[in-house]
């Protein structure tokens, strides 16, 4: 072999090794291009193909308070309407079609969020996921709506409802502060715990002036709490007490170090009350057992008015379509999200319940004038309840999505 041979020789074999290595790297490249492609998209699958399974899981955050109201379509039980008026677990307050309300648009409507989809809610999955466990709901009456609303749902999974009962033998209504229902196949309790400001109100401290007739106790959690330890999911709200007509304008003012202050503003003292709460999760609850909520303000909507100078909303029969009729975020979410950004390295389980947003468009679902059977034609229309079935169905809806989405589980 001369001397030019072997150059070409070694000039061949030089550029087919470098193919080859070029060859290898794209196809290398490829196979990463294709997982990384999968591992996004398997996580939409996977809510889409599990949404009616027992074993639901949700593997990608998704902000649900980020969306847009859009009409159902299909049938009743496709909508995810799974309970009507008749459901033994509603107070008869919230039961607007019994009480005269006509149309029925205000329960085509379901949420769909930005960029993902709302997880169909199943009862049989959440019920056996909360097996020997407690749900706990904490705050005013708009809890209490929302506690009924998952009573509800919950309860189409249970074949014979005549089942569940209430542990102290007491009917639901509004005028109890304390409800516990049992479903007994799973050992399961949820309850609603009438608790409005969370902290404690009370007598005025001796030599207090006359005009201070309660006080709210800013630095002093609610007594109710010593039964809220151990429960597995707890979901509470405050807002709609902090308020002038609701405090100061009754002779209600903030207490603080056994003292009461009279300078102090609403939203000073609901801040301090939360630091109050903050305190009390940290020490009470177990970071890896109970998974914590706090939701959001739910907005009110009277027109032409406010609820005690004739505001109205029962002409209203479809969300609202123009965004500069909605009012701005509410001022206590603010004050909420900050507590919550401060406990979230120490309880990993606590979330921000959010749904302030969606909530606003939805001026229809009011009880508004259809309030239930004895009440005075004088009263004021109610703007701040809702329907049931309705809008806090959403509410629940969005809190099963998140347990999901923390692999929720009490056993």
């Amino acid at each position: 072999m001369d001397h030019h041979q072997l150059i070409s020789l070694c000039s061949f074999s030089y550029i087919f090794k470098i193919k080859k290595h070029l060859f290898v790297s794209l196809f290398l490249l490829s196979i990463l291009i294709f997982s990384s492609v999968v591992v996004d998209v398997l996580p939409f699958l996977r809510i889409g193909l599990l949404s009616s399974s027992s074993s639901q899981t949700v593997t990608k955050e998704c902000d649900y308070s980020e969306g847009r109201w859009v009409r159902r379509t299909g049938t009743s039980s496709d909508n995810g309407l799974l309970y009507g008026e008749e459901c033994r677990f509603l107070d008869s307050g919230f039961r607007c079609h019994k009480h005269g309300r006509k149309d029925s648009g205000y329960l085509d409507w379901r949420w769909q969020p930005h960029g993902c989809d709302l997880p169909r809610f199943n009862a049989s999955d959440f019920l056996e996921r909360s097996q020997n466990g407690r749900i706990v709901f904490v705050g005013d009456s708009i809890g209490r709506n929302q506690w009924e609303s998952l009573m509800c749902m919950l309860s189409q999974a249970i074949p014979n409802k005549s089942e569940i009962y209430e542990v102290n033998g007491n009917p639901i209504t509004k005028h109890k502060g304390f409800l516990s229902m049992r479903f007994p196949r799973q050992n399961l309790t949820v309850e609603y715990h009438r608790t409005p400001f969370l902290v404690v109100i009370g007598r005025p401290p001796d030599k207090s002036p006359k005009d201070v007739k309660t006080t709210v106790r800013v630095d002093e959690f609610n007594w109710q709490s010593k039964r809220w330890v151990g429960s597995d999911v707890l979901v509470f709200n405050s807002g709609h007490w902090w308020n002038k007509d609701k405090t100061v304008l009754t002779g209600c003012y903030f207490e603080e170090g056994r003292k009461v202050n009279k300078t102090m503003g609403v939203m000073e003292a609901f801040e301090k009350s939360l630091k109050t709460w903050k305190s009390w999760v940290l020490e009470k609850l177990d970071p890896e057992k109970s998974y914590v909520f706090f939701r959001s303000y739910s907005p009110v909507h009277y027109r032409n008015g406010t609820w005690k100078s004739g505001g109205l909303c029962d002409a209203e029969i479809e969300p609202e379509t123009d965004k500069r009729k909605m009012e701005p975020d509410a001022s206590q979410n603010e004050y909420v999200y900050k507590v919550i950004e401060e406990m979230r390295y120490r309880h990993s389980k606590l979330k921000f319940l959010n749904i302030t947003y969606l909530t606003e468009f939805r001026k229809d679902g009011h009880i508004s004038r259809y309030r239930e059977q004895g009440t005075s034609v004088d009263v004021p229309q109610d703007c701040s309840h809702w329907c049931l079935p309705g809008v806090p169905d959403t509410w629940n809806e969005i809190l099963y999505a998140q347990l999901l989405s923390m692999n929720y589980r009490t056993k």
